[in-house]
């Protein structure tokens, strides 16, 4: 792929983060972690944009999303969430006194 050098003004705090990256051995430069940062970006708007193409053309077919469907779905999350959580606990708790 083609490089191209460019002129950026970063936040400090930032470009501290993608030098400790380089000094852990995370990147190979700054250049490295921003080139891999931008693609991260660029593949989650992506993403983004077929999600919410999908969702329109899911409502155009079933209709709109409702409030009380979106709540449903949330609550049905946090009680699979809550379920995963114990089984896993459990499963801890059972390796650790086996061991």
């Amino acid at each position: 792929m083609t490089k191209r050098r460019v002129t950026l003004t970063i936040d400090a705090d930032l470009l501290d983060e993608a030098r400790a990256a380089v000094s852990d051995g995370d990147a190979s430069s700054v250049s490295a972690w921003v080139n891999q940062a931008m693609a991260d970006k660029s593949e989650n708007r992506r993403r983004l944009k077929a999600l919410g193409e999908a969702i329109a053309d899911y409502e155009a077919e079933f209709g709109k999303i409702t409030d009380e469907e979106l709540e449903e779905r949330r609550r049905l999350d946090r009680e699979e969430a809550d379920q995963f959580r114990k089984e896993w606990q459990r499963q801890r708790a059972e390796r650790e006194l086996g061991a």
